[in-house]
């Protein structure tokens, strides 16, 4: 048993873990360039599959590394997880919301990589042409030359994204649909809003700003694609009676 008013002591196992890992990582992502000269998103980050620094170790790490410049990324994230995984833990087990979290990480993963094979050309190849005062085509045809032909093309390991934020799309999503009717606060709204209503809300700004293609820095399709791995394995767990009904 937790020592009585111990919150960080009664955090069930899974969740309280998963915050405990993302921070020692952020710490060391923190000194491990500097100190030890390793390029720890270079290693770990999400990489495009047709680059050189690609590893499929890389669909799995990318999920626990966070931005060292911008402390509100790991905090928004692990804040998030905390409010949301604890009850979706006890409510699903701790087994059963590890396999949950890690799917849908990897699955934001997944979709990242398909959205960045349709839209790897139009952020390179017209900037190649521009650099090299070629034509676009000809530098499309250059570059799929070079691809065919096995041949290295550095910039495409520009192309990397790291966070637990497909994850935690997936955690608001899983909340979503298990809870539907739980009265939220979310900040600046002075009324509660409906659990379902708030899922539905994060998944169509997600979609808007993505497919607005917005230079953020933000993978928006990744968080999509936690959500709909999420909604799958939600729908599947409801199906089979893994998850009785919806709670309020």
């Amino acid at each position: 048993m937790p020592p009585r008013g111990s919150i960080f002591g009664s955090i069930p196992p899974v969740t309280k873990n998963l915050i405990i890992i993302n921070f020692i990582i952020w710490l060391f992502m923190l000194v491990a360039p500097s100190k030890l000269g390793i390029d720890v998103i270079g290693l770990g980050g999400l990489h495009y599959f047709k680059a050189s620094e690609f590893n499929p170790v890389q669909l799995f790490t990318y999920m626990f590394m966070h931005s060292t410049s911008d402390f509100a990324h790991i905090l928004f994230n692990m804040f998030t997880l905390f409010m949301f995984g604890i009850t979706l833990e006890r409510t699903l087990g701790s087994p059963r919301f590890l396999f949950y979290y890690l799917s849908c990480g990897i699955g934001a993963a997944l979709i990242q990589e398909i959205v960045w094979a349709f839209t790897w050309e139009g952020l390179f190849v017209k900037a190649i042409a521009n650099a090299y005062h070629i034509t676009f085509e000809d530098a499309r045809m250059a570059i799929e030359q070079a691809l065919m032909m096995g041949q290295d093309l550095p910039f495409l390991n520009n192309l990397v994204t790291i966070g637990a934020s497909g994850a935690i799309y997936g955690v608001l999503l899983a909340f979503g649909m298990i809870f539907p009717n739980r009265p939220l606060y979310i900040m600046f709204i002075p009324v509660p809003i409906k659990a379902k209503w708030m899922v539905i809300g994060y998944g169509v700004i997600e979609v808007l700003i993505g497919l607005s293609q917005a230079t953020d820095g933000v993978a928006h399709f990744a968080h999509l694609g936690g959500m709909i791995f999420g909604f799958i394995i939600i729908y599947i767990w409801k199906k089979r009676g893994v998850i009785h009904g919806n709670y309020f």
